[in-house]
C-alpha cells in the first residue's frame, strides 16, 4: 500500500485527482479543449447542460460522478468519470461505476481509492476477472481502470492500476 495516511473525507481526493485528470486529458488529447471538474455535487445531466452539452441518456437519472473530465474539439465530446473512494474497493462500488458506464459510455473511466483495492484485488488480480471491468459495445469494449491513489505523488499508483494505461 503505497499511503501509510488515509484521507479523512473522500472530499480531500476530489481536487487532486481533478488535477491528475486534468494533466493527463492534456497529453492524451492534444488540439482537444480540456474541461475537468468536481461534479460529486450535482447530477451529471445538469452539469452537463452548464457546459453546453446535451446528453439525452443522463438527462433525469440520477448519476454523480465525482470527478469529470470532457476532452472537446468541434463537434467530437468525450466524457471521463473519476469515482474516488477513501476506502477499501468493493464489488458494489465497481457496480456504480459499471452502470454509469453501461449508460453514458464514457471515453474512459477510473475507479481509484486511497485505501486498497479490497475485494476487487482477489477478484481482478487472483481469479484474472478483467472482464468485470468491460463497457460498451460491439467492436468497441473498453473496460473501467482500478488504481490506488497515491497521495504522496496525487497520482494513481501505475503499479495497482488494472488494466494498465
Amino acid at each position: 500500500m503505497p499511503n501509510s495516511k488515509n484521507v479523512k473525507s473522500e472530499f480531500e481526493l476530489y481536487e487532486p485527482m481533478r488535477n491528475w485528470l486534468h494533466k493527463y486529458l492534456e497529453d492524451k488529447y492534444r488540439g482537444f479543449e480540456i474541461v475537468t471538474l468536481d461534479a460529486h455535487a450535482e447530477r451529471l445531466d445538469r452539469v452537463l447542460v452548464k457546459l453546453g452539452i446535451v446528453n439525452e441518456l443522463a438527462t433525469g437519472v440520477d448519476i454523480q460522478i465525482d470527478i469529470l473530465g470532457i476532452a472537446r474539439k468541434k463537434n467530437i465530446v468525450k466524457l471521463f468519470f473519476i469515482e474516488a473512494k477513501k476506502t477499501n474497493l468493493t464489488l458494489r462500488d465497481l457496480g456504480q461505476l459499471w452502470s454509469y458506464c453501461k449508460l453514458i459510455d464514457p471515453e474512459e473511466a477510473f475507479l481509484m481509492t486511497s485505501a486498497e483495492l479490497g475485494s476487487l484485488n482477489k477478484l481482478l488480480h487472483i481469479f484474472k476477472r478483467e472482464d468485470l471491468l468491460d463497457f460498451g459495445e460491439g467492436k468497441h469494449i473498453k473496460k473501467m481502470k482500478v488504481a490506488v491513489w497515491n497521495l504522496s505523488s496525487n497520482s494513481p499508483d501505475l503499479a495497482s492500476m488494472l488494466p494498465k494505461i
